[in-house]
């Protein structure tokens, strides 16, 4: 009887601990015990093959044999080409954007040439009628004249019977004789077209005695390019006698290489500079672009018209020219008054370019949070600072100008797509990839196992020399001289 109440307490002991235990299981935190099983999966990656993506880190990377670090998971609601970046991390990395606009941009396009004579400006002297010259008043090229100077003094037989038929004829018409008058009007005209001034005329009519000779004056100012007759010679009616030009007026005759005709338009400016003149601008307006093509220097002829009052410009100077082409929607340059639409252009430090593709990062705002987008644009034409926008991207977004390659390794790095990738798509996960451990031949490794322990008796017998190296004696590159 003594031991029964020992026997209950061993069997109520158990019976309470399990009642207790199923008391307790409704109200039971689950503790730190279930952590685990909400906590997101950890994958590891390379940082220099971030294509790499495994589950844990319990082998080093398959192709570099590196350490695994951890894959930085981004919030949900980001696509494959999307980073979030705080402003403190924006900072860090010196990020900075510009706006897509609308504006013309100048695309600067570099010339080469010479100051020569506008053809327009070139006059010849002729002689008015045949005869012989007897004496000229210029005779070397170079030297300017002005309108009205004589020039050259011909002897003239047509000449002096014209004014003589004249003078008979106003006789006639004084005498009364029938149809006088009409052979007076014939002389006069005749005499003016040999070109004899008008008050010549009425001298000669008057009764002036006829002049043998005649004065060449010269009907405009220049400078003479060429003197074609000399003193005695014989003229014929038309002759050419001297080649005057007009400077007042230059052209510029530059080289335009193929690369650059697209930007080439008549009518757009010219600033040009000479090394015969330091210090001074000169500016011009392009009057025309020759057509066709010179196959052996692949460059074309453009021609610019220049005011040159001061006679500064020497033909023949070279110069060196810029045409800043001002560009318009399309890539087309206007010159002069034209009405355009101005290009939407990105800063030239915008896009990220692999060869056949263009990658820019768009800033935008995605849940309160900043997010940079990478988007393949097609461009247009650089012009200086700005690259024209042909698609890809609207007027009003901020694209990053500073920091986008870093932006482009975070991507690459978190296995995203970069300016690297073919698509805008992350790449695929590559599976682990076991080496099998290599197996040596039997006969290499015998011969393997000999030639070490080769290597260790040597090394037992002769241990390393000690003694410091004396450096060899000084060398003499030339032979003594014997005296």
């Amino acid at each position: 009887m003594k031991r029964l109440p020992w026997l209950l307490l061993i069997v109520l002991l158990p019976v309470a601990f399990f009642l207790g235990r199923l008391i307790e299981a409704p109200g039971h935190d689950p503790g730190p015990a279930d952590d685990g099983a909400t906590r997101r999966e950890t994958r590891w990656t390379c940082s220099m093959h971030p294509q790499i993506i495994l589950p844990d880190n319990d082998q080093q990377c398959p192709i570099c044999s590196m350490d695994l670090i951890p894959l930085e998971e981004d919030s949900g609601g980001l696509g494959p080409r999307d980073l979030a970046l705080s402003e403190e991390a924006a900072a860090l990395i010196a990020v900075a954007v510009a706006p897509v606009e609308r504006r013309f941009p100048t695309r600067r396009v570099p010339l080469v040439g010479r100051v020569t004579v506008d053809d327009d400006r070139v006059r010849d002297v002729t002689a008015w009628y045949a005869g012989r010259l007897d004496q000229l008043q210029v005779s070397t090229r170079g030297v300017s004249v002005r309108a009205g100077q004589p020039l050259a003094r011909i002897y003239s037989p047509e000449l002096y019977a014209a004014q003589v038929e004249l003078q008979l004829a106003a006789q006639a018409v004084d005498t009364g004789e029938a149809e006088a008058a009409t052979l007076r009007e014939s002389a006069r005209r005749k005499l003016a077209l040999l070109g004899v001034p008008a008050e010549r005329i009425a001298q000669i009519e008057a009764g002036t005695a006829p002049g043998e000779h005649v004065v060449i004056n010269a009907e405009f100012p220049g400078i003479v390019l060429e003197c074609k007759a000399v003193e005695g010679q014989y003229v014929p009616r038309g002759g050419v006698l001297y080649t005057v030009a007009d400077l007042s007026r230059v052209r510029l005759t530059l080289e335009a290489y193929e690369r650059d005709l697209t930007w080439l338009r008549r009518g757009q400016e010219v600033v040009f500079r000479t090394r015969n003149l330091p210090g001074q601008v000169f500016t011009g307006e392009i009057v025309f672009i020759d057509p066709i093509l010179d196959e052996r220097t692949r460059t074309c002829e453009v021609r610019v018209e220049v005011p040159n009052p001061d006679g500064l410009l020497k033909p023949g100077l070279l110069v060196s020219a810029q045409v800043e082409a001002v560009l318009a929607e399309g890539g087309v340059p206007v010159a002069g008054k034209e009405v355009a639409r101005p290009p939407l252009v990105i800063p030239a430090t915008a896009p990220l370019l692999t060869g056949n593709r263009a990658v820019v990062y768009v800033r935008r705002s995605v849940d309160e949070q900043t997010v940079y987008t990478g988007r393949t644009v097609e461009l247009g034409p650089r012009a200086d600072e700005f690259y024209l926008v042909a698609s890809g991207l609207e007027e009003g977004e901020h694209v990053v100008v500073r920091g986008a390659f870093k932006i482009d390794s975070a991507l690459q790095i978190q296995a995203k797509a970069s300016m690297m990738s073919q698509a805008s798509e992350p790449l695929p996960a590559a599976a682990p990839r076991h080496r099998p451990p290599m197996e040596l031949p039997a006969a290499f490794d015998q011969d393997l196992g000999e030639l070490l322990v080769a290597t260790s008796c040597c090394k037992e017998r002769w241990p390393l020399m000690t003694m410091p190296a004396a450096p060899p004696p000084r060398t003499r590159w030339w032979p003594r001289i014997r005296r």
